[in-house]
């Protein structure tokens, strides 16, 4: 008699990554702040548009401004997360994020919302370099990229949740509705800063190790001498120094550009080019939620390993460039057959973010040098922002106002970047494999 194997329950499985201190701790706060991003997201542009009164220029303005603040402040995220304690820098940023938040209610005029808007932005992107920095030492090779892909799953998950309470306020329609929303945002990032300061303090950074002291001919130490050669030896291992690991952020940063597809270039096109309802823009969303809170988890595992990450990678770029072809294709046909067309390429973009995510978080931890971790999560960090910036404006260059030729455009942009960086990580691999000392490119730990 054949025994069946046996298997985990389903919810033991789910429950699985908490029994980690640490990821227990940023899951829970998570679930909580990011449910809070789910309302302020909802809520945001029309808050601006009928409650402050801006018109759709000064909301753009806005929006943009908030993005760009996000370049420079996720590199200080990192670098600061490297100096300081992470726990107490991601703890120091949570809340003010939250007060920033709150802040939106005083919202009068334009000026107001640049300065705000600004500050939130900045605040945000800091704070998910430092947690990256916290994921980056508190675990190591496949455990690490599971963490990332837990808390991406999580952030759907109560985004979606928040998208709903934030929806109440769209029913409802009042000025104060939009406030009273805007300030449970505020209060939900205020309410994890609860979890985020149980984080141990191995999280933190190693104190650095200082460099060996100079002596002069006399047998006494130059000071000056032997804090230049401190010096000296941090910026041994800065990112800025690593030309890999710098093209694996400029190839992530472009493959980033997918998300406005998603938030603009879809909404927009289904609007203006087919004779698909507008209301299949919401199912996109609901679709490629469920394939990330489905998918994202067991996709990742693996891609620790450099090879795997690439091969991903390069999955990623072909399903991409073929969603943005499907994409086209969508105009000029019947409703129905339009709305079919458009869920097909939401699937396939769906999977596309899914593994390019999996494999671009492998590739960003195993690449980065160990010692400055915070920095290379930073850099890393810093090059999705550009991307989210620039997005915008290259996802309308292409597909918007080319139309099929466009969408060829811009999938053969997805397809370049996505085998771009199957070929680094293939490089790589080969590197680390060679027991042959080969010139340096970086000074990038490949795990």
């Amino acid at each position: 008699m054949t025994v069946a194997p046996h298997r985990t329950p389903l919810v033991s499985r789910i429950l699985a990554p908490l029994a980690d201190p640490v990821l227990r701790v940023l899951v829970i706060a998570t679930l909580i702040a990011r449910v809070g991003r789910g309302i302020f997201l909802t809520v945001t542009v029309l808050y601006f548009t009928f409650v402050v009164g801006l018109d759709a220029q000064q909301v753009a303005l806005v929006l943009t401004l908030a993005s760009a603040a996000g370049v420079l402040s996720a590199f200080a995220g990192g670098w600061l997360a490297d100096r300081l304690s992470a726990r107490r820098l991601l703890v120091s940023l949570t809340i003010a994020e939250g007060i920033g938040l709150i802040a939106y209610v005083l919202v009068g005029d334009l000026a107001t919302a640049i300065v705000i808007a600004v500050s939130v932005g900045a605040l945000e992107q800091a704070s998910n370099a430092s947690r990256s920095a916290i994921i980056a030492r508190a675990f190591t090779g496949e455990r690490r990229v599971g963490a990332r892909a837990v808390l991406r799953t999580v952030t759907n998950i109560s985004i979606a949740a928040g998208s709903g309470i934030g929806a109440l306020a769209l029913a409802l329609g009042t000025p104060e509705a939009y406030r009273a929303t805007i300030v449970a945002a505020g209060l939900a990032s205020l309410v994890a800063v609860t979890q985020l300061v149980r984080l141990p303090r191995t999280v933190d950074a190693p104190a650095p190790r200082a460099a060996e002291p100079v002596t002069t001919a006399t047998g006494s130490t130059d000071v000056r001498a032997s804090a230049r050669a401190e010096r000296i030896a941090l910026r041994a291992h800065s990112p800025w120094r690593d030309p890999r690991y710098l093209l694996l952020t400029l190839l992530s940063a472009v493959f980033g550009m997918q998300f406005a597809v998603t938030n603009i270039g879809v909404p927009l096109w289904v609007a203006h080019s087919t004779e698909a309802p507008e209301t299949v823009v919401a199912a996109v969303l609901i679709l490629n939620t469920v394939v990330v809170v489905l998918f994202q988890v067991p996709l990742s595992r693996g891609t620790h390993d450099l090879r795997v990450a690439g091969r991903v990678s390069a999955i990623a770029a072909w399903l991409m460039a073929g969603a943005c072809v499907v994409y086209a294709l969508a105009a000029g046909l019947t409703a129905w057959a339009a709305v079919v067309v458009v869920l097909l390429a939401a699937l396939a973009h769906a999977f596309a973010e899914v593994l390019s995510q999996a494999g671009g978080w492998g590739l960003s931890f195993e690449l980065a040098d160990p010692v400055r971790a915070g920095t290379y999560q930073g850099v890393f960090g810093m090059g999705y922002s550009i991307g989210a910036l620039c997005a915008p404006l290259v996802v309308a260059a292409t597909a918007l106002e080319h139309g099929l030729a466009g969408w060829v455009a811009l999938g053969a942009i997805f397809l370049a970047s996505g085998l771009g960086t199957w070929a680094l990580a293939r490089a790589s691999a080969r590197r680390a494999a060679d027991p042959q000392p080969m010139p340096s490119l970086g000074v990038g730990s490949v795990g």
